[in-house]
């Protein structure tokens, strides 16, 4: 199988020869063989797992899995590869580190625009 997985902003892997691929969705783990009939599945965040001539893990966010014939597209919003889990639970936890981080300045600035759209809203309302 080809498996392609894809990010909001960019295509996060290309891979050619997956012997497997086994994903997390809402209604449990499924593996997809190169014969199994064409579906569509609904991913929900968890490890993603592929082989080609090892095993390797992907922890990926909610997103959707396509396989038509002998293609897979996955479209996910974030995604962090690793060969080994334990590498890949770090690599994690510093993404979440950094994305709440991010979050928090992004609120921050949002709450000072709001106080200032209301302070120019009252001035505006008391002319």
């Amino acid at each position: 199988m080809d498996l392609k997985i894809l990010l909001p902003y960019k295509i996060f892997a290309e891979i050619k020869d997956v012997k497997s691929i086994v994903a997390e969705t809402s209604e449990g783990s499924f593996g997809f063989l190169p014969q199994r009939l064409d579906c569509v599945a609904i991913l929900v965040p968890g490890i993603f797992t592929y082989k080609t001539d090892k095993l390797h893990y992907i922890a990926v966010d909610q997103g959707l899995l396509v396989k038509t014939g002998t293609q897979v597209l996955v479209s996910v919003r974030n995604a962090v590869g690793g060969d080994e889990l334990g590498q890949l639970a770090d690599k994690v936890k510093n993404e979440f580190k950094n994305t709440d981080e991010n979050e928090e300045k992004v609120r921050h600035l949002a709450s000072k625009l709001e106080s200032g759209f209301l302070s120019r809203l009252r001035k505006f309302e008391q002319t």
